[in-house]
């Protein structure tokens, strides 16, 4: 039986941010998820991936779960209503597909500012959820190491992950515009998760000086703070960085918005005032931009810039996309071969049991020397016996004939009668 891998999607390519806001599941959300398909649908492989620009969910199953995945989703987001947004789902039910946008995923080919680095890190721990709930099988766990390679190479052997034009970094060429007429912009970023971090970071590589940060957890801020050089704000000191900030950049992970248009307001805005949101779901409500000089920039209307490094990402596309055909063909070699493995231990253990049966008619009449040749004889005669079958069967998965070899294997030597592990 061939592997059946499978993928559910949905992505910014077709569904709006307060889809994917809706959607979205945090670490506690996705642990739970995963156990709750684990015991819902037959799947001997689970992963679910859920980032600011994606929530999708692999499984390697004969049979299309795509609908109850999506109701089941909608149970643990408690959406009562989820099936009003199927169609800004994307069904991947041929397998290939599947692999193939798996890789493309992971390596940043799908990502909404192209090469993005943060991606390799996010299915990575989407993989780690999935062995810890015990979701990822013996072809799970060789997909992602083969993912894990192939990016690699393309670290390696091309130029796409090249400068910082990730989502954070296209944040930091929004600001640069939005404070061109600004000599010394004050810039307050709340909140210090992956992103949020990262743009500490970009904003250090780019010499803006003026940039407080704050953060819920104090021990998080003094290490970024150290770490970049930024000075930190007490959380309880919010409101007046907020007030002093000509630039909010907000990462806050929670449900519910962050900055409310009651909040912004009693900040008696003089001046323009720019909240740049990076969070999903929203952190800044969508009624602050009817404050009259506050501008609200979310994660939609942070745009591929046109960077000298995101050019050469995209003129890596095509050597990037080669380096995941080679992997491809490379893994499916690997997932055709798993369908003939328990004939060929079966074959192995028939003819071990002939060869011990003999073994046990003539070792009595041998001494130990005697004994250990004919044994060693044996063996190696048994080997060349199932070298060219062994070839055949590989062969044979290569063309997609196994099905054919092995019914012929099984009716000759009785293999369903043979256990699968070697003696």
């Amino acid at each position: 039986m061939l592997q059946n891998f499978k993928a559910i999607s949905l992505s910014y390519k077709k569904a709006p941010l307060d889809i994917r806001e809706l959607i979205a599941l945090d670490e506690t959300s996705c642990r739970q998820f995963l156990q709750t398909l684990k015991g819902f649908i037959q799947a001997s492989d689970i992963l679910v991936l859920s980032t600011c620009n994606r929530t999708e969910v692999y499984y390697n199953a004969d049979t299309d779960h795509s609908g109850a995945i999506i109701k089941l989703l909608g149970i643990t987001k408690g959406i009562d209503n989820i099936t009003q947004y199927f169609d800004f789902f994307t069904i991947l039910n041929e397998h290939n597909d599947a692999v193939k946008h798996l890789f493309e995923v992971s390596m940043g080919l799908e990502s909404q500012v192209v090469g993005d680095m943060q991606i390799s890190n996010q299915v990575k721990v989407a993989y780690q959820w999935a062995a810890d709930n015990d979701t990822a099988g013996p072809f799970l766990h060789r997909l992602m190491h083969t993912i894990f390679y192939t990016n690699k190479r393309v670290v390696q052997e091309t130029s796409f992950r090249d400068g910082a034009a990730s989502t954070s970094y296209a944040a930091i060429e929004l600001i640069n515009e939005l404070t061109a007429d600004i000599a010394e912009p004050k810039i307050l970023v709340v909140g210090l998760g992956e992103i949020g971090a990262d743009v500490c970071r970009n904003l250090k590589d780019k010499g803006f000086k003026n940039v407080k940060i704050t953060n819920r957890t104090l021990a998080k801020a003094k290490s970024i703070a150290d770490e970049c050089e930024l000075e930190m704000l007490p959380f309880e000191e919010i409101v007046q960085g907020l007030k002093e900030a000509d630039v909010i950049i907000s990462s806050v992970a929670r449900e519910t918005p962050f900055f409310t248009k009651e909040m912004v307001t009693r900040l008696n805005v003089l001046t323009y005032k720019f909240f740049i949101d990076l969070s999903v779901p929203r952190s800044v409500e969508a009624e602050v931009e009817n404050i009259p000089g506050v501008l609200v920039y979310n994660i939609d209307t942070i745009q591929n810039k046109a960077s000298e490094a995101l050019q050469r990402r995209i003129n890596a596309i095509p050597k990037v996309k080669q380096i995941i055909v080679e992997s491809t063909e490379q893994f499916n070699d690997w997932s055709k071969e798993m369908i003939v493995s328990p004939t060929i231990n079966r074959l192995k253990n028939a003819l071990e049991t002939i060869r011990q049966e003999e073994l046990a008619r003539y070792v009595k009449k041998l001494d130990t020397k005697e004994a250990q040749l004919v044994d060693n004889i044996t063996k190696s005669m048994m080997q060349k016996v199932i070298k060219l079958p062994v070839l055949q069967l590989k062969a044979a998965c290569k063309r997609g004939e196994a099905e054919t070899l092995i019914d012929v294997l099984n009716d000759l030597f009785d293999l369903e009668n043979q256990p699968v592990d070697s003696h």
